[in-house]
């Protein structure tokens, strides 16, 4: 944090001088100026954080440099020094917008100690404001990897709706990135001095989630030994972001459609209403269509969360990202020195990516540590994006000396069929040549969740 600077005001000369060589040694820059127009000549060249001045003063006073101040820099505190004859034009002062006053004469202690507390009050609102600017870089769309067009057109949805207070569905497969979406639509959003709340729904059983959502009252249930507020409630004004939420239960799924409906909660167990203040975003890997005709997913709350629907599309359809977002997850793990040569990025083009762009970064990762010197060769990428440059569908694997695994050529193929039947699995299956039934069966055995 930069120096704070203090600038003194008295038309005594010696006070001046006193107050200058007690202050600076506690690490601030004073400037010194023995009449008003001096002093506010000298702050309206300079910055200062704070202002100690005489309220009687030869021609314009104390309260005209307080007046001035405020007009100028709002944020710069002024202390006003008087005798105890006109302390009550000092506590008038305040009433103006002065921070305090002190009588003269006074200990100089005390005088340092009132302007410790306004440093150390200014250094807190510092450290708050270059946190605030930290994340809204870190989440900033400028700061986000990826320029083809599919990308551009997200980021746009993205600045068009944090502006708005709008529940947004975040659509796409598993590892495109929903959260990040999410975050930087709260950073980006008037919300973004609040708490931004995740919760996966679908890492919790249903009993657990209703808790961690809702809240529970004590005795509420076996182990409620104390009462716990629900992610609801910690996200006060902010964002709570529901991920994964095409998997909740039924009854869960009612009291969510209750919550987003009537911006107010129960805790398990409780009677007392509770008033929602957050923001929803919820994201989701399924097809909730095919999960509406199956009914397992409420259409109410469907059209509840799909208010403002944001498709994120799956790596392989924006391909031209794999360079930038190679040499991002390069600077991450192996800093400005690492890079990948041109024959491990042509494996990285061709290579098909079902899972995404978290398979990306790990396969950076990964490559980092095997190559041992901060540079990413054709050896040290895995050996099943090696073995399958045609991974990415253009025609029939083939198969090389080492082999291939022919369940990543299984689940690659069923991917690309849900993905051109737009998320069908009747028509997915009809693409692949056999029955629904059977392409559910495939999807289980190979731990697709589409």
């Amino acid at each position: 944090m930069p120096q704070h600077t203090i600038l003194i005001i008295d038309d005594e000369p010696k006070m001046c001088k006193v107050l200058k060589f007690a202050l600076e040694p506690d690490g601030y820059h004073v400037a010194t100026a023995e009449n008003a127009e001096a002093g506010l000549e000298l702050f309206g060249k300079n910055s200062f954080d704070l202002v100690i001045t005489d309220l009687k003063m030869p021609g314009k006073d104390g309260l005209h440099v307080l007046g001035t101040v405020k007009k100028q820099r709002p944020e710069t505190e002024v202390i006003m020094m008087t005798a105890y004859a006109t302390a009550q034009n000092a506590v008038e002062a305040m009433k103006k917008g002065a921070y305090d006053y002190i009588i003269k004469p006074f200990e100089m202690d005390e005088l340092k100690l009132k302007v410790r507390h306004i440093m150390e009050k200014k250094k807190l609102v510092e450290e708050n404001v270059h946190l605030k600017k930290e994340l809204k870089n870190r989440y900033s769309l400028e700061n986000m990897v990826g320029q083809s067009g599919m990308m551009q057109e997200v980021y746009k949805l993205v600045e068009k709706v944090a502006r708005a207070d709008a529940t947004v569905l975040i659509r796409g497969e598993s590892g495109t990135g929903k959260e990040l979406v999410a975050q930087a639509i709260h950073h980006l959003s008037p919300r973004s001095g609040e708490p931004f709340i995740p919760v996966n729904c679908a890492a919790l059983p249903e009993n657990l989630l209703e808790s961690e959502l809702f809240g529970h009252e004590k005795g509420a249930f076996t182990g409620a030994d104390k009462m716990k507020p629900g992610r609801f409630e910690l996200a006060g004004g902010g964002s709570i972001f529901l991920d994964e939420i095409g998997d909740i239960a039924p009854s869960t799924q009612i009291k969510l459609l209750r919550v987003l409906q009537n911006k107010t909660i129960e805790r398990l167990g409780g009677v007392k209403t509770l008033e929602v203040k957050a923001r929803t975003i919820c994201a989701t890997n399924r097809h909730l269509e095919e999960a509406l005709k199956e009914r397992t997913f409420r259409e109410d709350l469907y059209y509840r969360i799909n208010v403002f629907p944001i498709t994120l599309p799956p790596l392989r359809d924006h391909k031209e990202d794999i360079p930038d977002l190679a040499a991002h997850f390069l600077r991450k793990f192996g800093g400005e020195s690492a890079a990948v040569d041109g024959n491990a990025l042509n494996l990285l083009m061709k290579y098909h990516w079902p899972g995404n762009v978290r398979e990306l970064e790990n396969t950076i990762e990964r490559a980092l540590i095997m190559s041992g010197s901060g540079e990413i060769r054709e050896q040290d990428v895995p050996p099943h994006i090696r073995n399958l440059p045609a991974a990415s569908l253009a025609g029939p694997p083939e198969i090389h000396k080492d082999g291939i695994l022919l369940e990543e050529v299984e689940k690659n193929l069923i991917r690309d069929a849900i993905s051109k039947a737009g998320g069908n699995k009747s028509k997915a299956a009809k693409l692949l040549g056999i029955t629904r039934r059977k392409l559910y069966s495939m999807m289980e055995r190979l731990g697709l969740s589409l």
